[in-house]
């Protein structure tokens, strides 16, 4: 960066993971200068979580940036983009929102150097409409002038487990990307680094898939298409009868997002099943994955990858690239893992023995589902689930 703080403006704030992360990596040296969130439950966590901090409501209306901002930080809205929500692309209600985005940067750099830019959203977004939302996105940012990097990473490298893909992008014109980015390849966590005493899954699938997780919950969600809140279940093969099919509460979640237990627990905010705490959860991002790009922000390397030159074809884009002036390049063998972080194994996060049993009316479902299909074949786990469908009934 060519200050040695971070001046951060945060438009899609959500409840602050980003700005969280860079705290904890940069203490002094990062001060948040703005939020922009437009839903009042997270302006509320915002508020209390950065008191004095401004937090503007509406992306629509944020007509520039202010002028000591050097990062511009933006986790857009995914729901029309994740595969879990409408699906409907780029140009979706609330992924369409990103325009507003570039509208403030081009804005703010007709004075000034323009702000290296953090974009954080789900692998879906590689795939949509073909690629064409790719597109979309490299071309506005190609337009300031930007040079750009992204990649595909699983939260788990954090150490937190919660098994959660999402792709951060990267742009500026000052520094090469690529050098934070891909300084760090760790490899695929190996298998024995994961205990074989809990596995998430999730309990309202069955037939067309299970997200199953060993040793982690499946990425967590900020509720179904009707906005009921959606946590997964795990199984504990080594839990009594009756409590082998549990749910972790909204504080694990927090736990396995990285931020603090009751981080959206502030007035306000409605502590009732149905309320908003576990979309707020669902729809941040985690704490860990920023404090490791803030740590190669502030102390860049040297970027670790091989490239060979991609064109864009109506189709999926690679998991990790880079570009500049039109043209792109493919990191293929760049792992998912850039580090691997001390590992929080999902029966230490969650206390399972105090957990909410999964309920008949649940088991049930899920399990008539599972008899259809060939999923769920670990071994032990159709027993289990067959005998905690029988044992709650009658609790």
């Amino acid at each position: 960066m060519p200050s040695s703080t971070f001046k951060i403006a945060a438009l899609f704030a959500g409840i602050g993971g980003i700005e969280l992360g860079i705290n904890r990596a940069l203490g002094a040296d990062a001060e948040t200068e703005l939020f922009c969130e437009w839903w009042e439950p997270a302006q509320l966590v915002l508020k209390s979580r950065f008191p004095g901090v401004e937090v503007h409501p509406d992306i629509r209306e944020l007509k520039s940036l202010p002028s000591e901002v050097n990062l511009v930080t933006a986790g857009f809205p995914c729901t029309d983009l994740s595969q879990a929500g409408r699906t409907a692309g780029i140009g979706g209600i609330n992924s369409g929102l990103v325009k507003h985005l570039f509208e403030a940067l081009r804005v703010s750099g007709t004075s000034r150097r323009l702000p290296s830019l953090l974009i954080e959203n789900v692998p879906n977004m590689l795939a949509l409409d073909r690629g064409s939302a790719m597109k979309y996105l490299i071309s506005e940012i190609e337009s300031l002038g930007y040079r750009w990097a992204y990649r595909v990473v699983d939260s788990r490298f954090t150490g937190v487990p919660q098994r959660r893909r999402r792709v951060i992008m990267l742009a500026s014109t000052d520094f090469d990307p690529r050098d934070v980015l891909f300084a760090d390849d760790a490899g695929v966590r190996p298998e024995d680094a994961f205990a074989d005493d809990a596995f998430g899954f999730y309990w309202t699938e069955g037939r067309g898939g299970l997200g199953w997780a060993q040793d982690a919950v499946p990425t967590l969600k900020g509720g179904s298409t009707i906005g009921i809140p959606s946590p997964p279940a795990v199984w504990v093969p080594g839990a009594a009868t009756g409590r082998k099919f549990v749910k972790p509460s909204i504080e694990d979640a927090e736990a396995m997002q990285g931020f603090e237990r009751g981080w959206t627990l502030v007035d306000g905010i409605s502590t009732k099943k149905n309320g908003p705490r576990w979309k707020l959860i669902g729809n941040a991002v985690t704490v860990g994955v920023s404090t490791w790009v803030a740590r190669n922000l502030a102390d860049p390397g040297e970027a670790r990858a091989s490239y060979s030159r991609w064109e864009f074809h109506q189709g999926s884009w690679p998991k990790a690239a880079w570009g500049e002036n039109g043209k792109i390049y493919s990191a293929p063998h760049l792992s998912e893992f850039p580090t691997h972080e001390p590992y929080q194994h999902l029966a230490q996060v969650m206390d399972s023995s105090a957990a909410e049993v999964l309920s008949h009316r649940a088991s049930a479902g899920f399990y008539k589902r599972l008899q259809l299909g060939n999923l769920g074949r670990h071994p032990g786990f159709r027993t289990d689930i067959s005998e905690h469908v029988d044992v709650v009934s009658v609790l």
